[in-house]
């Protein structure tokens, strides 16, 4: 379709959101008692309730013309067919292909011309990395000292550290074959922190890089090498140690083994790749059969994505209502909920899937957007949340939408916990909705026996506004299988955002100037350095360090 076409459908959304009471939910459900029977939406397990958002059958149409005017179909079939969607760096984008059966025939374009066979790299790497797991775990691959890998630490950070943090806390437990650490920040004290729980002997390092050139996964490796060679001597720590990178001169010279390194293709990106070579610590940690589940779950979600139409299509419907949140009422930040602990770190996980893939500010062509992208992403599992920013949802200024996501049956024995949990959540959405009007309150009041002067003291203060957009995300239960589709909806929808706004949802320049300039600045906290030429600002606080250090200039 052509560019008038796509404004033409973005200026009926923009008119949509114009009308009166265009933000009411509320006045829906008193309008439409099937509301909640019409705007949900059942795929692969998973029912996604839409029917607390302020969309009806009018603004759901406008959505749906939206993405046909924006071809986001055709876009997604250009994915899936391994095409340079990846415009800036000249890439495909091929995360489908790493949970598909060979048979399934992607290949990805190449800069030069012509395709290479994904799904046969694919094949070899998974199969690589299970016979690998299985040595670990039958202990056919021993430690230096001849005894079992009990722990794996994984050293990577960004995508080589969130997607298998998350996927490892969700999924690993007491029976798990071995204990998975992931060390991220740069901070030494996160290593310190970790240390003293591992025994040298029995630890598994894994360098998650695909550079191998990652400044802090590169200080991390080298600390955790040192204390390694200091247990073990030097050759003994390198039968500790494996790469997941492609850069093999670099891994050779650190001192991993060849047939320890693990590779993965520029057609992944990193907030997209747990689910390749990047994600042989959630093997090793929780089990290959646990892993091949988080793939087959993510696969069954790729089918869904590829074939369902529009008004049914889960990723498609979440990234159309953030499209009217976002554009059409203004709502800049989002909140995501689980109310499951396992999926603690999710929230942590979608922010880099989300904030890195949207935050752009120019189109495909490299013009200014014309509308605005991404929105804030943060999160807490409940019912945590609740007693942290819940709050400024309930009574804040500017409404903030919700994801909820709900698990209807735990994987523990305690019933009436899992109760209060999903009691909260369901309260937590209702509350949004519906708020608290004045007669309500001032009724509870009166029958609590409040003074009147109280009352109206008080009354402003208790006032929930109400009509606060939420969606529910309910599982039946929380396994490998169904986290890979969940993990994989979410990937889905950034894909749709993408094509919406016309940006490049697989690039991040953005990360790249801070990582320059920390080069520069590194040398000036050495002993012997110097404050360099920066603004009078950096440059005063560098002083201020350096003179705190003992190093004054």
């Amino acid at each position: 379709m052509t560019l008038s076409a796509r404004e033409t459908a973005w200026a009926r959304i923009h008119s949509l959101a114009q009308r009166p009471g265009a933000g009411s939910i509320r006045a829906l459900f008193d309008a439409d008692p099937e509301r909640f029977r019409r705007f949900h939406r059942r795929a692969c397990g998973i029912l996604l309730d839409l029917s607390k958002t302020s969309i009806d059958d009018e603004v759901l149409a406008g959505l749906l013309e939206l993405a046909r005017a924006a071809r986001v179909t055709e876009r997604r079939d250009a994915m899936a067919a391994g095409q340079i969607i990846n415009q800036t760096e000249r890439r495909a984008v091929l995360h489908m292909a790493l949970r598909a059966p060979r048979s399934a025939g992607f290949r990805a374009a190449l800069p030069e011309g012509g395709y290479e066979d994904a799904g046969a790299s694919v094949e070899e790497t998974l199969e690589r990395m299970r016979q690998f797991t299985h040595a670990i775990h039958t202990g056919d691959i021993r430690g230096a000292t001849g005894e079992t890998f009990t722990d794996v630490i994984n050293i990577g950070i960004g995508g080589s550290d969130l997607g298998p943090f998350m996927v490892g806390r969700a999924l690993w437990t007491v029976r798990s074959p071995m204990r998975p650490l992931y060390l991220a920040n740069a901070d030494a004290h996160n290593w310190e922190a970790i240390r003293p729980r591992l025994n040298p002997h029995r630890t598994l390092m894994l360098v998650a890089s695909k550079t191998f050139t990652t400044a802090e996964t590169m200080a991390n490796a080298r600390v955790v090498r040192g204390w390694l060679e200091r247990n073990l001597g030097e050759a003994g720590a390198r039968r500790h140690m494996v790469a997941l990178s492609t850069n093999t001169e670099a891994t050779t010279a650190f001192g991993i083994a060849p047939e320890r390194v693990f590779g993965f293709h520029d057609w992944v990106g990193g907030r997209f790749s747990l689910w390749s070579a990047i994600g042989l610590s959630i093997a090793l940690s929780c089990g290959w059969d646990e892993f091949a589940q988080l793939l087959a779950g993510a696969r069954s979600m790729d089918e869904h994505f590829l074939s369902a139409p529009p008004e049914e299509n889960l990723p498609l419907l979440l990234a159309l209502i953030t499209a009217w949140h976002v554009n059409g009422l203004g709502l800049k930040a989002h909140a995501i909920l689980p109310y499951d602990h396992r999926l603690s770190r999710f929230p942590a996980h979608l922010q880099q899937l989300e904030m890195e893939s949207l935050g752009k500010r120019v189109t495909l062509s490299g013009e200014p957007v014309r509308h605005e992208t991404g929105p804030v992403i943060f999160g807490e599992p409940g019912t945590n949340a609740q007693h942290s920013f819940m709050q400024l949802l309930h009574q804040g200024t500017t409404p903030v939408p919700a994801d909820f996501v709900l698990v209807a049956n735990p994987n523990h024995p305690y019933a009436d916990n899992h109760r209060l949990l999903l009691a909260n959540g369901l309260a937590q959405a209702e509350a949004l909705l519906r708020g608290r009007t004045a007669p309500e309150v001032t009724e509870e009041m009166r029958r609590a026996g409040t003074p009147e002067e109280e009352i109206a003291r008080l009354l402003p203060h208790r006032l929930f506004p109400g009509d606060r957009p939420s969606t529910t995300l309910l599982l039946e239960r929380l396994d490998a299988y169904t986290l890979g589709q969940l993990v994989a909806l979410y990937e889905h929808k950034v894909f749709c955002l993408g094509a919406l706004w016309d940006i490049d949802a697989f690039d991040q320049w953005g990360v790249e100037l801070g990582k320059q300039l920390a080069k520069s600045i590194l040398p000036e906290l050495e002993p012997a350095g110097r404050v360099g030429s920066h603004d009078p600002s950096t440059a005063g606080l560098i002083g201020r360090i350096r003179a705190m250090q003992g190093n004054p200039d």
